[in-house]
């Protein structure tokens, strides 16, 4: 089992990639794209914190196994060139009218128990539309009101680090990337029955000594550049998927 790790800025590693790289390499030199997601926060109904972290994960899974992002997909281009530079994604928060703006630009909504995330296919880092533009980045945070639940025996569970505070944002950016070398490390059999399945996981801190466990296991680990919130080359999350340990 190879082990696959990312940042924040710097993209995971395709297949044939190396895992990571220090410096500038043809990924910096490239077009930067940028896969937004809007988080639902009603200003006296917020989600509960893991509800949108795992929403936010199934919301780019989604993303990425949608027929328009396939193929000749209306998509599929800019989804190519996203995951071609630097896997770059932003957690913005609306309500109200601010949400009914979002829901009219092309994207895909997931729903969880209590949180709705909606996807919107990749734009250029500095060619956002305006109506995603001027939505608020910094200062999503969100509590779950009681200690999640121990996940379901076979589920994949996207594990973050015990030792990191990050907002409910970052973190909802860090699940997306953690589901998303989950994806690239599956068979197209594998894939086909997690979206039939409507792409179950789950997101847990885990402990230290199963942090420690985790990391060093080779299963796909999601590393941050540091440029906001956390120190550079942190370890944040790593993406358990029953089909990429039996390997």
């Amino acid at each position: 089992m190879r082990s696959v790790s990312t940042d924040e800025s710097t993209a995971a590693t395709a297949p044939g990639d190396s895992p990571f790289r220090s410096g500038h390499s043809a990924r910096d030199l490239a077009p930067q794209y940028v896969l937004p997601l809007v988080v639902r926060i009603e200003r006296g109904a917020p989600p509960a914190r893991t509800d949108a972290l795992e929403t936010a994960a199934r919301a780019v899974l989604t993303m990425l196994s949608d027929e328009r992002s396939l193929g000749d997909g209306e998509w599929a281009q800019a989804v190519r060139d996203w995951q071609d530079a630097r896997i770059r994604k932003v957690v913005r928060r609306a309500r109200g009218a601010e949400w009914r703006r979002a829901e009219a630009l092309p994207g895909i909504t997931v729903t969880g128990e209590t949180a709705e995330v909606r996807v919107f296919p990749p734009v250029p880092l500095d060619g956002w539309p305006k109506d995603l533009a001027r939505l608020q980045v910094s200062g999503t945070d969100l509590d779950d009101p009681e200690p999640p639940a121990a996940p379901e025996p076979g589920v994949p569970v996207l594990w973050l680090s015990p030792g990191l505070d990050m907002s409910a944002g970052k973190a909802m950016a860090q699940a997306g990337h953690g589901a998303q070398l989950a994806w690239w490390e599956l068979s197209e059999e594998e894939r086909a029955a997690w979206r039939d399945a409507g792409f179950p996981l789950a997101v847990r801190t885990a402990g230290p000594a199963r942090w420690r466990d985790l990391v060093a296991s080779g299963l796909p680990v999601v590393r941050d550049a540091g440029f906001t919130e956390i120190a550079p080359g942190s370890c944040t999350v790593v993406a358990d998927h029953p089909a990429l340990r039996s390997r």
